[in-house]
């Protein structure tokens, strides 16, 4: 039997699959369906309901959301395909060093405690771009809003990607023609339901998706003979691996670049993505919100466990022929799925359950990405430059009209994605463009008190130009094999199908087929760091930029700065600075609190 044969054989998707399949896309849009039609229930029956209370219901939920929905939502929405697709095949191919990286989510919690929500939750914000031009100016808040819509459509096409190449690995179907149905049950659902069909979409697929893993752990371990068998195989190949405490920034992961660039790479997730910030504030407390970071951080965590638990069981699987070698595994995303049709194709509906799994993780991260880009384009263009305030109509039909258009965009941008490299590290490098930059206008924001608008302006578009040209830098490289990462060990050997051999038998020892690649050419670029540093060298150059322009103008007074903009440790340091010293009042405006946002200077006039 030749590897094509082997193949079709695993394309076993009968109609059992296809209709549990099809139960969860209509199960998400019969979800859409109840929620607007309480939203218009709701909206006859009170009559007296204002514009903007039409808003928080169909944005942020009313602000009356319960934590342990959220907390499933900020997990599923975290949690895509890239994910569950992605990380197995990083500890298939490179180790489990990238697990270390759990050390930066835990630091991340803890900043977002204590620095970052504060703030935001006391604003009540529904965009978190408002947040820039009461701290900053109008044009830094548009700066940041199109950052953010740019950065969204580079990772959507992706998180759409991810789970077609599963359904092809399963039935055989074109990626391009399963793509743009699944995605319109998720716009339909999105458009017409708005945060809270979102929402309680993302609990459903939140527990299909841990149930797929868990199915697919426990069934591939007994048919491999155990956990003791997969770990011993993974110990004997190098692929479990203590801390690499190496001081090489050029190296792909070590301790350092996973939780010092770590910790930078989960807080643009989190902390000043419009995506997540908007489930916190549909809470209608703080502690409430901080509860659920927790809940949140907990739930990725084991989801991080099951994916590196998923990898070394694709490796004890195939350690004796590697898929991607014999190309049974076209692309080397497809290794999970491939490792499902193996092990759960004597059973219908199983395979059906878990390309569902893989389908709701990345329907979940699509909905909550245009959800939020409704609520960016409505808050931070519409009405920014509008002069009348918009009816009721209008601002209905412009939240629900941004989800349709850019949903549409990025289906089409799948065709482009398709290119690419692995989706882990082209999902992180292509999304550290725009949210470096990002980050680091947001935290000088909140922890800078000298950062003006216009250096924070001017720091943005440095650093946003430097990472444009660092980012696309390193994917030309990959893309051309300049630089190509050493595998681990794997072998060929103990194939029982034929296929074509692409090793030289000059590489073929007496028991695994290492293929040595050359790592990086010998004058190594700036832009050959690992790919975790570049969302903190992004945030890095923004502050240092911010910082001595602001300074060069003279305009790093505090005295005018609202302490209310700040993180509490900031806004008591200068609060004391002004009890010492007493000059300007604070310009706290108490609307600031109520979402009326207006910039110090017009609060002054």
């Amino acid at each position: 039997m030749n590897v094509d044969e082997v193949r079709q054989s695993l394309q076993s998707f009968g109609w059992v699959d296809y209709m549990v399949f099809i139960l969860m896309l209509a199960s998400c849009a019969a979800i859409g369906v109840y929620f607007a039609l309480q939203m218009r229930r709701k909206s006859k029956l009170n009559q007296d309901l204002t514009n903007k209370d039409a808003e928080d219901d169909y944005l942020v939920g009313g602000r009356k959301m319960k934590i342990f929905p959220i907390a499933m939502s900020l997990i599923s929405s975290f949690i895509s395909g890239i994910t569950l697709l992605g990380t197995p095949t990083e500890i298939y191919l490179y180790g489990t060093q990238y697990l270390y990286i759990i050390v930066a989510m835990i630091s991340m919690g803890f900043l977002m405690h204590y620095f970052y929500l504060p703030v935001y939750h006391e604003l009540k914000l529904i965009s978190t771009y408002q947040y820039l031009e009461s701290r900053f100016d109008k044009k830094v808040r548009l700066f940041g809003s199109v950052l953010f819509i740019c950065g969204t459509m580079l990772w959507l096409p992706i998180v759409i990607y991810v789970p077609a190449l599963a359904f092809n690995q399963a039935t055989g179907a074109n990626i391009h023609l399963v793509t743009p149905m699944v995605c319109l049950v998720c716009i339909f659902y999105t458009c017409v339901g708005g945060l809270k069909a979102v929402v309680w979409t993302d609990v459903v697929q939140t527990l299909l998706m841990c149930g797929a893993m868990v199915l697919i752990m426990i069934k591939g371990t007994m048919d491999i003979g155990g956990p003791a068998v997969v770990f011993r195989k993974a110990m004997d190949s190098g692929r479990i691996e203590a801390p690499n405490f190496t001081f090489d920034i050029f190296e792909r992961y070590t301790i350092w670049s996973l939780v010092i660039g770590g910790v930078p790479h989960w807080l643009k997730s989190n902390a000043i993505n419009q995506n997540m910030i908007q489930r916190y504030l549909s809470l209608p407390t703080l502690a409430a919100a901080r509860k659920a970071i927790w809940y949140f951080i907990a739930g990725v965590l084991i989801f991080l466990v099951i994916c590196g638990y998923s990898g070394l069981l694709i490796y004890a699987t195939y350690s004796e022929c590697d898929p991607l070698e014999t190309k049974l595994a076209k692309r080397k995303d497809q290794l999970l799925s491939l490792l499902v049709m193996e092990t759960l194709k004597d059973f219908p509906g199983l395979p059906g359950l878990f390309v569902a799994g893989v389908f709701s993780a990345a329907l979940s991260s699509l909905s909550t990405g245009l959800n939020s880009m409704s609520a960016v384009i409505l808050e931070d263009f519409f009405k920014m430059f509008v002069k009348k305030p918009l009816t009721k109509r209008q601002t209905a039909f412009i939240m629900r009209f941004v989800v349709v258009l850019f949903g549409a965009l990025c289906v089409g941008l799948v065709f482009v994605v398709e290119q690419l490299g692995t989706v882990l590290q082209l999902s992180i490098t292509l999304s550290s463009v725009a949210n470096g930059p990002l980050l680091g206008i947001f935290t000088a924001g909140l922890m800078i008190p000298w950062v003006g608008g216009t250096g924070a302006l001017v720091g943005g578009f440095v650093s946003l130009t430097f990472m444009i040209w660092m980012c696309v830098s390193a994917q030309l490289d990959l893309a051309s094999g300049a630089v190509k990462y050493i595998r681990k060990p794997y072998t060929t050997m103990g194939c029982n199908y034929t296929f074509v051999d692409l090793i030289p038998m000059s590489q073929v020892s007496e028991n695994i087929t290492e293929v040595l690649e050359e790592v990086s050419p010998p004058s190594l670029k700036v832009y050959h760091i690992s790919y975790l540093f570049y969302t903190m060298v992004g945030a890095v150059i923004t502050i240092a930029i911010a910082l001595a322009v602001t300074f060069a103008l003279g305009t790093h007074k505090i005295d005018s700065v609202d302490s209310t903009l700040l993180s509490p440790f900031a806004r008591r340091w200068i609060e004391r600075q002004r009890q010492k010293k007493p000059t300007v009042p604070s310009t706290t405006d108490p609307k600031l609190r109520n979402g009326n946002f207006k910039t110090i200077e017009e609060t002054k006039t």
